[in-house]
């Protein structure tokens, strides 16, 4: 196929994330990718600022993660993890438990971010029915949240709010308290935690745990909201023996200036989810965090817990994420998100006073401009790629995560991008 046949066959043929089959959204053929550069097979190349959907936190085509990919796969690709384990999975979990707070200290591999959701949802469950309380079996967690696609997963995303909506019906229902509604740096007041307590008072007999993402709420809105919230949150948790999934999946691994978000509250939780960024963006592969009392109160009198992969433990993803964290460990990775962050906080700072703009907002490497209205995502989009950079806007928000290794003056062509098209955007027609 030459170029055009390539993207018509795309259009006809193959369905895209959150689009439609009838009236297909423009794409943009990749035919490499470098660093933090796309290259497109008509020759143009694009400054990514979305790590792939936040997890290529180490840019592309690594040396370091290539030889890992290359080195495994001379040993082997896959192997069933049922009855079997190997180096990379071993090395892998060693990582994680050391490298997450105590403690957490058993690892559960999985495929995909939703499924992590889905693992740590079942495992609070399966906790409590193997401690004879077959009555908890809701959750607790808070609205504008986001945490996959999957079922479990979707039933605690926002249920008016988010893109679940229409399976209102088919899924299971669970508590929600009102977003978190004070900033990450604003003075705290025990009224932002007041509806979560009330829920938490009414119901927790049969909560099984609450789920939150830490400090920042990813694809429901691009929120902060301050670390007294979290430390609350923990503190309701104990206080009424509730369980805390964080989900960890967007956050973690240093996008925040932590290594895992809830650092920034001095918190732990009893279950984490990790994703995205574990593999440095190279391929498909989570995991769930949890305790030793929950993992042995589910196991006792001859329990197992009931999940399984097919591709569970994968030694090739394993070995790329084990490298991928130790490169990012062995990087000055603070002093480069602290950098992007007050790059980011300088330069995005001038949208304030554009009349179209909400809010700007920074942490980490997270920058965000929020509009009034809702932007035109196809034609943002291209107006974007006009401008040689890869930023992908949805709803209000124009937003990027950049990788870690991108240069001063590679952030400042995505933050100009966002600030031509946050000045004069192109809206959704009401």
């Amino acid at each position: 196929m030459d170029y055009q046949q390539l993207l018509d066959f795309d259009q006809e043929h193959i369905w895209h994330p959150y689009t439609s089959m009838t009236d297909p959204q423009p794409v943009y053929a990749v035919e490499s990718a470098s660093g933090v550069r796309l290259k497109l097979y008509d020759g143009r190349e694009l400054i990514d600022g979305m790590s792939s959907w936040w997890a290529a936190i180490h840019g592309y085509n690594h040396p370091d993660l290539n030889s890992a990919a290359k080195e495994q796969l001379d040993r082997m690709s896959h192997v069933m993890f049922g009855g079997i384990t190997h180096r990379p999975a071993v090395d892998l979990s060693e990582l994680l438990v050391r490298l997450t707070p105590n403690p957490l200290e058993k690892v559960f591999l999985c495929d995909a971010g939703s499924v992590s959701v889905e693992v740590g949802i079942k495992m609070a469950m399966q906790y409590w029915f193997a401690q004879g309380r077959k009555d908890k079996q809701k959750l607790l967690t808070v609205r504008s949240g986001y945490h996959g696609d999957t079922f479990g997963a979707m039933s605690v995303c926002d249920p008016i709010n988010g893109m679940h909506e229409m399976y209102t019906e088919v899924l299971p229902r669970h508590y929600f308290a009102e977003a978190p509604a004070c900033d990450f740096h604003e003075k705290w007041d025990e009224k932002y935690i007041q509806d979560f307590k009330q829920k938490l008072e009414q119901n927790h007999q049969n909560i099984a745990a609450v789920i939150l993402e830490p400090i920042v709420q990813g694809a429901g809105g691009m929120r902060f909201y301050s670390p007294e919230y979290l430390r609350r949150v923990r503190e309701l948790c104990d206080h009424y023996g509730i369980l805390l999934i964080l989900d960890e999946i967007a956050t973690g691994f240093g996008r925040t200036g932590r290594m895992f978000a809830c650092e920034h509250a001095g918190i732990s939780p009893d279950i984490m989810c990790v994703g995205k960024a574990l593999t440095g963006g190279y391929m498909t592969l989570a995991a769930t965090l949890t305790t030793r009392r929950i993992g042995d109160g589910i196991s006792q009198n001859g329990g197992v817990f009931m999940h399984g992969p097919t591709f569970m433990g994968n030694p090739l993803a394993c070995n790329v994420a084990a490298t991928n964290i130790s490169l990012l460990l062995q990087d000055p990775w603070q002093e480069k998100v602290q950098n992007i962050e007050t790059q980011m906080l300088e330069e995005l700072s001038l949208a304030s006073e554009y009349q179209d703009v909400y809010d700007v907002r920074v942490l980490g490497t997270i920058g965000v401009i929020e509009l009034k209205q809702p932007v035109d995502m196809k034609k943002a989009q291209k107006e974007f790629v006009d401008r040689g950079v890869w930023i992908r806007p949805f709803g209000r928000l124009i937003y990027i995560m950049p990788p870690y290794i991108i240069k001063r003056e590679e952030l400042s062509q995505l933050t100009t991008a966002m600030l031509e098209i946050a000045k004069n955007p192109p809206l959704q027609q009401s």
